[in-house]
C-alpha cells in the first residue's frame, strides 16, 4: 500500500527560483523521478528551457542497464557503466538532482513525498522503471536473482564465480556437478546475453584456472517456456541465436515452464511431464513488472494498468485527466500506435523522455505536440564472441556484422566520453585474450561454500522437504 500523504514533520525542499532576486517571476517547476534512459534524457532534452528542473533518484549515478549483464560475468566493472548523475547535468545551470527516494504524490497538491521532505512541481515526468516479476512466486528471486541493478550483477557474479570455486573443493561427484550446472530462465534478450556469456566463462576463460575440474565441463542450461528464443524477433534470427548459445555449449530447453526452484535445483515443467535439474546456481531473465510507484499512482488519479502493472497512458504519455503528470519508460504502457505496447528498452524510454520534455516546452508556449510516436531504431541482442542478431525493419543481421553494429551502438549509448573508453579498451583485451578481469568473489561467501561439506543425500531431504 501506498503512504498516506502527510506534511507532518516534513521538510519541504526549497525551490531553485528561491535564490534568485526578489521580484523575478517563478519559473516553472518541472520535478523528475527517476534518472535512468527515460528521466535523464528527459532532463537533457530541458537544459536549454526556462524551467526550474528538479531530478531525484534514490541512487546517485545513472547505470547502463544493457551492459549490466557484463558486469554480472565478470567483463567489466560497475564504474564502466555508470555515471553520476551530478557530473553528467553539471552544465545545466536551470538543474538540480536531488539523492532521495519518492514514495508517494498529491497530484491536488502538485508535490511528490519523499521519505524525508515534499518537492512541489508543476509538470512531473514519472520514469521509475521496471523491477523483477516472479508470477506470484516471490520466494524464488533469493536462490534465483535477477538483472536490474548493480547490487543484483554483483551477486550474480560472485554466485557464478563462487560455483567453480565451490566445485573445485567438492569431492562428491553427484554435488560437483550441480555446482556446475547453471540455468539460467527466460529466453529473452537478458537471459540469452548472460547464457551465452557464462558458456564462454565455462569453455574459454577458465579453462586453464583449476586442477580439480574441467571447466568446459560446466552445463548451461537455458529455460524458456514458448517455441523459441528472442520472440520480439524474427523466427530466422531466433533460430540462429539458439543455433550460436548450443555451439557455445549451451543447452536450450524450449517449451518448458519453471514450476519450482529450491536450494538443490529447478523443476521445469512440459504438458504434464516435469524435470528436476540439479544446480545451485539459477539466473532469473523471465519477467519484470512495474515499479512501486504504479500502486501509488493508481491510487493516486485512479489511473488503469495493464497485467504487468505499467501505468495505461494517453497519446501524449500524460495520466489521463492529469495533463501535467508523465510516465515513461518501463513503467508506461502506450498502445495508441500499434495496438500492442511499446517494448521495455532504452531506446524507447529515451525517445520517451524528449518528448515529455518537447511537450512541456511547446505548453509553455501556449502550444501543442502531436500524439507520441515511436521511430523504431531496430533491435539487437549479442550472444558472444562475434555472435549476435539484429534487426531493423526487414533487415536482417547476424554473426560478425550484428556483433560490431552492437558493439558501436552500446559505445555511443553510453552517457561519457571516459566510460566509451574504458569500455573499449576492457572489450578489446577480452576479445584478444578472451580474459575477464573483472571477475571478483565480493562479499561474504561462508554459506555457499560451507554447503560443499553438507552430505549430498541430506541436501536433497531438505529441497524434497521444501518442494
Amino acid at each position: 500500500m501506498p503512504a498516506r500523504i502527510t506534511n507532518e514533520r516534513a521538510t519541504t525542499w526549497p525551490d531553485a527560483h528561491q535564490n534568485a532576486r526578489p521580484g523575478t517571476p517563478q519559473k516553472h517547476r518541472v520535478v523528475i523521478v527517476g534518472g535512468g534512459f527515460g528521466g535523464l534524457y528527459a532532463a537533457k532534452s530541458l537544459r536549454r528551457a526556462d524551467v526550474d528542473l528538479t531530478v531525484i533518484d534514490r541512487r546517485n549515478f545513472h547505470l547502463f542497464q544493457p551492459l549490466l549483464y557484463q558486469v554480472a560475468t565478470g567483463g567489466l566493472s560497475p564504474a564502466d557503466i555508470s555515471s553520476p548523475l551530478r557530473a553528467v547535468l553539471k552544465r545545466q545551470k536551470n538543474t538540480r538532482v536531488l539523492l532521495g527516494e519518492v514514495v508517494d504524490i498529491d497530484p491536488s497538491g502538485n508535490k511528490v513525498i519523499l521519505t524525508d521532505g515534499t518537492v512541489p512541481y508543476d509538470s512531473l515526468i514519472i520514469a521509475t522503471g521496471a523491477s523483477h516479476d516472479y508470477f506470484g512466486n516471490a520466494e524464488w528471486e533469493e536462490r534465483a536473482p535477477g538483472l536490474k541493478t548493480v547490487e543484483d550483477a554483483i551477486e550474480i557474479r560472485k554466485r557464478i564465480f563462487l560455483a567453480f570455486e565451490a566445485a573445485e573443493r567438492e569431492p562428491d561427484p553427484v554435488r560437483k556437478s550441480a555446482w556446475l550446472t547453471f540455468v539460467v530462465v527466460g529466453g529473452g534478450p537478458t537471459g540469452v546475453e548472460m547464457a551465452g556469456a557464462i558458456g564462454e566463462i565455462a569453455h574459454h576463460t577458465l579453462r586453464h584456472d583449476f586442477r580439480s575440474i574441467d571447466p568446459s565441463l560446466a552445463r548451461i542450461i537455458l529455460v524458456e517456456g514458448v517455441d523459441r528464443i528472442l520472440t520480439g524477433y524474427a523466427p530466422s534470427l531466433s533460430h540462429k541465436a539458439k543455433r550460436s548459445l548450443e555451439r557455445l555449449g549451451v543447452e536450450v530447453r524450449l517449451g518448458q515452464f519453471v514450476t519450482s526452484i529450491d536450494a538443490s535445483g529447478v523443476t521445469t515443467a512440459a504438458n504434464d511431464d516435469e524435470v528436476f535439474i540439479p544446480s545451485r546456481t539459477v539466473v532469473w531473465g523471465a519477467g519484470v513488472k512495474a515499479s512501486p510507484l504504479s500502486d501509488v499512482l493508481t491510487e493516486r488519479t485512479g489511473v488503469e494498468t495493464d497485467r504487468a502493472g505499467r501505468i495505461l497512458v494517453a497519446p501524449d504519455l500524460s495520466i489521463p485527466s492529469y495533463p501535467n503528470i508523465f510516465v515513461i519508460g518501463d513503467l508506461a504502457s502506450f498502445s495508441h500506435q500499434t495496438g500492442q505496447p511499446l517494448p521495455g528498452v532504452a531506446p524507447v524510454a529515451m525517445s520517451q523522455g524528449r518528448y515529455a520534455a518537447r511537450l512541456i516546452v511547446k505548453r509553455l508556449k501556449g502550444r501543442e505536440l502531436p500524439p507520441y510516436r515511436y521511430f523504431d531504431k531496430g533491435t539487437m541482442a549479442t550472444i558472444g564472441r562475434a555472435a549476435a542478431v539484429a534487426q531493423y525493419r526487414s533487415i536482417k543481421l547476424s554473426g560478425w556484422p550484428a556483433w560490431l553494429i552492437w558493439l558501436f551502438v552500446h559505445l555511443m549509448y553510453l552517457v561519457e566520453f571516459d566510460n566509451r573508453l574504458l569500455v573499449l579498451t576492457q572489450w578489446a583485451w577480452n576479445y584478444i585474450t578472451r580474459n575477464r578481469g573483472a571477475r571478483l568473489i565480493t562479499g561474504k561467501t561462508g554459506t555457499l561454500v560451507s554447503a560443499t561439506n553438507q552430505p549430498a543425500d541430506e541436501a536433497q531431504s531438505e529441497a524434497e522437504a521444501t518442494r
